[in-house]
């Protein structure tokens, strides 16, 4: 699906959450037919916070999938197979999500468009919690008087709070990520979403070529017959180039653009092997080891002198009818002389 229809529904879902109505967040999550890890954690939050274990677990374990790098994954997970009485599985869980901090006291998530910060002490916590419950309570304390040296704000007295806990052999509460926090989409992305142009597109009324659509500057040159080639300064190899297969934007200034699709390809590959394209009125990037030759003039007749989402050739115009004949200046004179003589 285009990135476009998944930023709308993820938004879409967002509200929902944002409203508690976590049924209407998992509707509009279950139109993604390309969900991202981010995505699939947002529907995890939904089926815990409806109590829906199971589902809950298993939509984790797609986040896990789709990033296994992601620490906060996997202590979310931890979290659950808790509340689930899956011990094992959420000690697993808390050791790999203390291997993927990459020894950093705290990962901060808001980058990623998730407004929480997971401390390396609340991972130890977790795995505290689990021995709590396993009856090991000598390991529960060693643990914990681990996280109470570790460095990261936030502690607000849980872990001291804990060890009086397990001093009691009292059963601990798994940490989770806080209800209603989910990782969110970019808002400028989302404000894109809603522009709307009202003035409609500019028409460039100079070109020789009806519908020019081409909306770039480039020095006059003579037309040559045949499909029209705008030309990047100091890019001699620009030319029409076919996508291999699908690509779905990954970063900024990327293009999404589905298999087969024709582009114009104003330089050759640059840094990260992308290279800079048209496509649909838009410049952008794509990499270039998807994009094979084209010959622009063998599918030139096929299409009736356009191809997708290119500019049109110049048509093919008549020359104009023959002027009417004007009367010779001899015959004019004589006219005139006729006039006079009456």
């Amino acid at each position: 699906m285009l990135y476009t229809e998944l930023l709308q529904l993820w938004d879409q879902a967002v509200q929902a959450v944002d409203g508690r109505d976590w049924q209407g967040a998992l509707t509009k999550l279950q139109e993604i037919t390309e969900p991202t890890s981010r995505t699939l954690f947002l529907t995890a939050a939904a089926y815990l916070a409806l109590g829906q274990l199971e589902p809950a677990i298993k939509t984790l374990d797609q986040v896990i999938a789709k990033d296994e790098h992601l620490a906060v994954g996997f202590f979310q997970r931890a979290g659950v197979h808790m509340l689930a009485d899956r011990l094992e599985e959420a000690l697993g869980d808390c050791i790999w999500a203390q291997k993927h901090m990459r020894e950093n006291a705290v990962i901060d998530y808001r980058q990623l468009g998730l407004r929480y910060k997971l401390y390396s002490w609340q991972v130890l916590y977790n795995a505290a919690a689990v021995y709590s419950r396993m009856g090991l309570w000598e390991k529960g304390r060693n643990i914990l008087a681990t996280a109470s040296q570790e460095k990261g704000g936030a502690r607000g007295g849980i872990v001291e709070m804990a060890l009086d806990s397990l001093s009691r052999k009292d059963i601990l509460s798994p940490l989770l990520v806080p209800e209603g926090e989910v990782f969110r989409p970019r808002k400028q992305d989302v404000e894109q979403l809603q522009l709307r142009d009202f003035l409609g597109k500019a028409k460039v009324i100079s070109s020789v070529i009806p519908n020019d659509d081409f909306g770039g500057f480039e020095p006059l040159r003579m037309q040559q017959p045949g499909f029209y080639e705008p030309q990047a300064d100091g890019a001699q190899e620009s030319r029409y180039m076919r996508l291999r297969s699908a690509y779905t934007a990954q970063g900024p200034q990327q293009l999404t653009v589905r298999e087969g699709e024709v582009v114009f390809v104003f330089s050759n590959e640059c840094a990260d092997g992308l290279a800079t394209v048209i496509y649909d009125g838009q410049k952008g990037l794509l990499p270039f080891s998807l994009l094979d030759p084209l010959d622009i003039y063998k599918i030139k007749g096929k299409k009736k002198g356009k191809i997708p989402n290119g500019i049109p050739l110049p048509p093919g115009l008549k020359p104009p009818a023959r002027p009417l004949p004007q009367p010779s200046p001899a015959s004019a004179q004589s006219g005139t002389l006729h006039q006079h003589h009456h």
